[in-house]
Formats: structure tokens, sequence, C-alpha cells
């Protein structure tokens, strides 16, 4: 009898091991919430608009960790979002310009979700992609089962999408429709037998800032906060002058003298465009609320790693500027949240500086999978964790290629960033450099560039310029992918 019991005691135990082995070992699935346009601090647990109010966003952070220093390597749509996909530069993968001929050479520098697919997921990208405008089935892009998006910027309201190679016009209101399609392919449209990996890439709160009409009023007996450390009252004082140019770029005769300095004055904002970017960020917030509860009731909602991003920052008057595109912070940074209690603890901070190329290989190594060589950005995992990082990068390098949309288009342009130093080299030569102290001039308001007791500090940062544009292979001829990466083939 005894040894009756023990063997069953001991079937009982092995059972539970393997179990727990196979829940360990289960790959785990993947949301990538991705905003367009979305500042840094446009989120309810920065406080910097005291009003906002983001419960699912805060959720993610509250439950998980919030990367507090998260750059895109150029801050333009379709650039960051093929330096989110395939992990590289868009000096690299080919994409440095919103130009809608031209997608990343997929072959050569493959999506982190061919890579989950080739490992047995099952993926779908809903939402915007920006890139080449491509027409039926070529504008599925590869690495993907499921495929939901639409041209270029699309539309807010009643847009023209493709749906698998198929073109037809949906009714409403995009956040809406993208989040619809997104609950029933977790619900109806996958096989539950397979890890999935879904991106839910959204088109706002891109401007024109139209919010859907249930938040048309939202806030509206709010008043905005002027920007911090006072950089709506910008005067360009000891700053290049391409910058007291475009402020007022399109109004100047060329016979009449770029003063060295602008008036100090209070820059008019635009409060109305500002809150409905806020008004356009309720819906996504209820957006990843529905997708988080949907998860929930599939049971899957602890083992999906979720991500929620933005493609590029975006100025709300800072500087006198709307748009990106630029290196100041509010251009650059981004905000970035990740969900995955079965690695990360609760209100875990990563304060280390990490860019969008770094989360395509972080994918990979939370799926298990190997990082391939061409990708240039490096697994977060570790620093998700809370470890102690010892090599982790100092320095980060920023890019931006000029474009043609004017009065937005800075020249070209290369920054370098540490914890507490930046240097912009516009490469103009008959124009200054900007270098920040960010420590004592988080705004940005006090170029340094001819300040003698910074000379040994710009002379760092030029030598860490050059020795990031050889780690990252950087090309500053912005036409060299023309032959190599656009498929004329496919664009008709």
């Amino acid at each position: 009898m005894r040894k009756y019991i023990f063997i069953c005691f001991l079937i009982s135990v092995l059972f539970t091991n393997s179990q727990q082995t196979k829940y360990n070992s289960k790959q785990p699935n993947f949301l990538f919430v991705l905003v367009d346009d979305q500042p840094f601090d446009a989120v309810g647990f920065s406080g910097r608009y005291p009003f906002l109010k983001t419960p699912n966003i805060d959720r993610l952070k509250n439950e998980g960790a919030n990367v507090e220093n998260f750059f895109v390597t150029q801050s333009i749509c379709s650039p960051s979002r093929a330096s989110f996909l395939t992990g590289t530069y868009p000096h690299i993968h080919g994409v440095n310009q919103n130009n809608k001929h031209v997608d990343p050479n997929w072959n050569e520098f493959a999506p982190y979700s061919t890579h989950l697919q080739a490992a047995g997921y099952e993926t779908a990208h809903i939402g915007k992609i920006h890139m080449a405008h491509l027409k039926g089935k070529a504008h599925i892009r590869p690495g993907f089962d499921y495929w939901y998006s639409f041209i270029g910027q699309g539309e807010y309201f009643d847009p023209q999408v493709n749906e698998n190679g198929n073109e037809f016009q949906e009714n409403g209101y995009i956040t809406d429709i993208l989040t619809e399609k997104a609950v029933d392919w977790l619900k109806n449209k996958r096989d539950s037998d397979k890890p999935f990996s879904i991106n839910l890439w959204h088109k706002a709160v891109h401007q024109p800032h139209l919010p859907a009409p249930r938040h048309k009023s939202l806030y509206i007996d709010k008043e905005l906060p002027t920007p911090p450390y006072d950089t709506h009252k910008e005067t360009f004082k000891g700053k290049p002058e391409w910058q007291r140019k475009k402020t007022f770029g399109f109004d100047w005769k060329k016979n009449l003298p770029i003063p060295l300095e602008l008036p100090e004055q209070e820059w008019p904002i635009n409060y109305d465009r500002n809150m409905d970017l806020l008004r356009c960020l309720s819906s996504i917030d209820e957006s990843l609320g529905k997708v988080l509860a949907t998860l929930e009731e599939m049971g899957e909602l602890d083992n999906t790693v979720i991500i929620y991003s933005s493609d590029n920052g975006y100025f709300m008057g800072e500087h006198t500027y709307l748009d990106k595109r630029l290196a100041y912070e509010n251009s650059m940074r981004v905000p970035m949240v990740i969900r995955y209690p079965e690695l990360i603890h609760k209100n875990t901070t990563v304060k280390q500086k990490c860019l969008n190329i770094d989360l395509a290989p972080t994918i990979l190594n939370l799926a298990g999978l190997d990082i391939p060589n061409y990708m240039q950005g490096e697994s977060m995992v570790d620093l998700l964790k809370g470890n102690d990082v010892d090599d982790w990068r100092d320095a980060i390098l920023f890019e931006y290629f000029k474009d043609t949309y004017w009065p937005y288009a800075g020249p070209n342009q290369i920054a370098v960033r540490t914890d507490r130093y930046k240097l912009v080299d516009c490469f103009l030569k008959k124009d200054i450099d900007e270098l920040y102290d960010l420590q004592t001039d988080p705004g940005e308001m006090t170029n340094l560039i001819n300040d003698s007791s910074y000379d040994a500090v710009e002379k760092d940062l030029r030598e860490q310029a050059i020795l990031l544009k050889k780690q990252f292979k950087y090309n500053p001829n912005r036409d060299w992918w023309l032959k190599k990466v656009m498929n004329l083939k496919r664009i008709k």
C-alpha cells in the first residue's frame, strides 16, 4: 500500500513539474501598439498635463517598465517605423524620408516578424505602415499572415483600407476601426494553437488632429499649461542662423539681414490644435483598454509582452516649432512602456538610453530566437529585468536627412546625446553647431558651442560622433539607396 501511495505521489510530482516546465517554456505573445506623433510627456503618469487621463497607458507603466530615456534614430514616420521593424538605422535600411516610392530592402533587412513567423508565430499588422504607397497584394509587407493597413497617412474618418490585398472603404473613426480589427483577429481569425505577434499601429495622433466625435468637447473647461523651461519664450540668441530663418523663413526678404536674436516674447501656441492632439489620445487609450480586456478574456494577458510607444516625438510649441524632425528632445524622445509580468517587475524604471532599433532585438530575445547580425540595436531584456548592464551604451546617435516638407524641415544633421550633453552638427560651413548641457539646461535654451569652458566637452562629443558613425556605418549620402532599395517593378 505504501509503495502504491509513493508511486502515485511521484507521478503527481512529475506531472506537476512537467506542467510547470511547459508553462515556463511557453513562448510569449507580442502586442506592439505604436502611436504617431505622441510627445514623450503626453501621458497621464508624466504629470505634464494635469487633466490628461490615460489610465490604460498608465497601467502598463504601473504593472511593467517605463523606459524613461527612449529615442528614435530619426524623427519622421516612415524612417522610424522601418527602424522599429528591422532594428537598423535609416541610412542602413534605406528609408530616410517619407518617400512614397521607397521601402526597406526586406530581403536584406527582414522585419522581426519574419523571424517570428519562421519560429512558428502567427503574425498580424493592423494600422499604419506609411513607406511605399503600394496597392493590392503588393501593399502586404513580408512577415505578416494577416494585413490590414492603408496608404500613407490614411484618413481619420471613413478611410480607404487594404485588407490582405483587397481595397475598400470602411465607415467610422480610424482608431476605433483598427481596434475592432485587432480584437476580431485575436478572438476569431488567428490559429489559437500558435503564439502570436500583432502590431496595432495607429494613425492618431498625427495632424490634422481630429478627435473622435465623443471626445470633441473633452477637456473643454481645462487650460493647457505653458511648456516647461520657458521654451515658448525662445529668442534663438546664440543659436544657428538656420533656426531663426526657419521660424519666419517664409517671410524673410533676401535683402534683409537675419537678426542675431528674435525679440523676447511668448510665442503664440495653437491651444486648440494641441488640445485636439490630447483628445485624439483618449481614443488611443480606450483602444488599449479594449485590447487588454480581450487578452485577459482569452487568458493570454500575462503571457503577452505588451509594448506601447510612438514613432517620433512632437513639438507642442516649444522653441516656436510644430511637427518633429529636429534634434531637440521634444522631437527625438518618445514614450516607451512595456508590460510582461513573467519577466518585468511592477513599476520598473529603465534610465539607460535606449533606441527604436533596440526593440526588434528585444522581441527576438524574448521569443528565444537568435538576433541576426544586420540588426544594429541591442536587446533591452536585461535592463527590463532590472539588472545592472555595465557595458550599455554611453551615447546615442540621432540623424536627420533634409526633406522638402517646408516649413518643418531643417538641414541635414546628426546629434550625439549622452546622459548630460548633446552636440548637434548640421554640416553647415557658414553656420554654427549646437551644444547643450541637459543637466543645467533641460529645455535646450542656451547654446554653449562658443563657450570656451565647454571646449573639452565639445571635443569629447565630436570624438564620440566619429566612433558612433563608424559603428553604425553612417552614410551621409541621402540618395545612395535609390538603386539599391527601390523596387520599381512593385511601384505602380
